[in-house]
């Protein structure tokens, strides 16, 4: 019998996540659906993957704690089986600053979600990865991080920090058959951009449409899969062309 497949999606109440969460459910994994708050948002995703023939469940945890963060890999690995693929995507508010509005603090609330978050996740998981000889770990990233919009500096530098763990953790942990990889989405709408005009946005893209969140989950399950195997320490623009 094939051992089970577990992904521990973070920030998958919504959004992204969740639609993250049904694409790998949907390429045959366990999914791990996390969330900080939402417990019922959270759930039913969960429930939705249930529905259509999948498996899901809910954890609840804040993944910039320490100790939080272990309980969950614990909690996961205790209900589900050990951790083959994690997906860093939980984030936090993203307020605008110019440079000399700028402070140290603005830099650590974006450092905590796309540094000190990736980082506990992977440490937490790595025995899980080891005992099953290998693992996926996925960076949400974003665009940004290569169109350096004004305003947006303490967003892009942790971003940017994320492609530099990637690049570290691909060195250290492939010769364990442990893959690690950035995904940089565009603008892509989902609920919280709600009313937002993106038509200027869209007339930039030289595909002339505004991605989906099922063109981030598509790329996140095909790096989750065994055919990305060959694949590690690169950042994956998912935005139309917009950056090129």
């Amino acid at each position: 019998m094939a051992q089970k497949r577990v992904a521990l999606v973070t920030g998958a109440s919504r959004g992204l996540g969740a639609q993250i969460s049904r694409h790998l459910a949907a390429d045959g994994w366990t999914v791990a659906v996390n969330f900080r708050s939402g417990r019922e948002a959270a759930e039913a995703v969960a429930a939705e993957i249930g529905d259509a023939g999948g498996s899901a469940e809910a954890f609840g945890a804040d993944v910039v704690d320490e100790s939080t963060v272990v309980a969950l890999v614990a909690d996961v690995e205790r209900r589900l089986g050990p951790i083959g693929a994690v997906v860093a995507n939980a984030t936090g508010p993203q307020p605008e600053a110019g440079v000399e509005e700028l402070t140290w603090r603005g830099h650590l609330d974006q450092l905590e979600f796309f540094v000190k978050s990736p980082t506990l996740l992977v440490q937490a998981v790595l025995p899980g990865m080891r005992a099953l000889g290998g693992g996926r770990i996925i960076m949400i990233g974003s665009d940004l991080a290569d169109r350096a919009a004004p305003r947006t500096s303490a967003y892009v530098a942790a971003k940017n920090a994320q492609v530099g763990l990637a690049k570290v953790w691909a060195k250290e942990l492939g010769p364990e058959n442990i893959t690690v990889n950035v995904v940089q989405p565009g603008w892509i709408p989902v609920e919280r951009h709600d009313g937002l005009d993106h038509s200027a946005y869209r007339a930039e893209v030289p595909l002339a449409r505004m991605g989906t969140p099922d063109d981030i989950a598509a790329m996140v399950t095909f790096l989750a899969s065994d055919a990305a195997g060959f694949v590690t320490g690169q950042r994956i623009t998912v935005n139309g062309g917009h950056v090129i």
